[in-house]
């Protein structure tokens, strides 16, 4: 008598794996955020000290003075009196008007770009005048956060000394952060900073054709 039974199964494909079911998956899932809430929350309980921050933006990418200007918000967003000296570029006119109020005084000290001035004499003395408003912002107990944008171009320039920012950030009073902006940020004030980010390029569309636009750039 012929005996009919079931046949065995067929062999797995090549590389499938059995698929954990939705419920082992949300378990494995909630498992994993559990361990991570209790480390995120014993760094966090680690983390006690408060400190006047110096926060340097450098690097060849876009995005440095975009990042500087969203802390700038949120401070008068927490009701604090903020200043912005702002080296070498002309103004960016748009955040400023939208900023404007009694919370936010603006230093333009720049005439534009190096290439467009041509005039280095001129240069030094703006990167000059920019500086004493700086030190006056520094020195100021009631100003609470100080950007400092495009410093570092002019550091790299050479228009003014290191040594020169570096005291004048140390002498500062208490109770303000300073955010420092610009591609080539010297080492002694990286060394210095306390938060420091380097925004690296992989794409630009300028390097395409595109020109600056409004709301981008500008």
């Amino acid at each position: 008598m012929t005996s009919f039974q079931n046949p065995p199964p067929a062999p797995a494909a090549p590389g499938a794996q059995r698929q954990p079911s939705d419920e082992n998956d949300e378990a494995s899932h909630k498992r994993q955020m559990r361990d991570l809430q209790t480390s995120m929350r014993a760094a966090m309980d680690a983390a006690r000290e408060e400190r006047d921050l110096v926060i340097v933006n450098t690097g060849a990418g876009k995005g440095k003075s975009t990042a500087a200007f969203g802390m700038l918000v949120r401070n008068i967003g927490h009701g604090r009196r903020c200043v912005v000296v702002q080296f070498v570029k002309e103004g960016d006119h748009a955040i400023r008007k939208v900023l404007s109020g009694p919370l936010l005084q603006w230093h333009g000290a720049g005439g534009g770009f190096t290439w467009d001035t041509q005039d280095r004499n001129a240069d030094i003395a703006a990167a000059r005048a920019g500086w004493l408003a700086a030190l006056d912002a520094l020195r100021d107990p009631a100003v609470r956060f100080v950007l400092l944008d495009e410093l570092n171009i002019v550091l790299q320039c050479g228009y003014l000394p290191v040594d020169e920012v570096l005291d004048g950030l140390r002498s500062r009073a208490a109770g303000k952060h300073v955010v420092i902006t610009g591609r080539g940020a010297p080492p002694e004030l990286v060394d210095f900073a306390d938060l420091v980010t380097e925004m690296r390029e992989i794409k630009h569309p300028f390097n395409a054709g595109v020109r600056a636009q409004a709301g981008v750039e500008f």
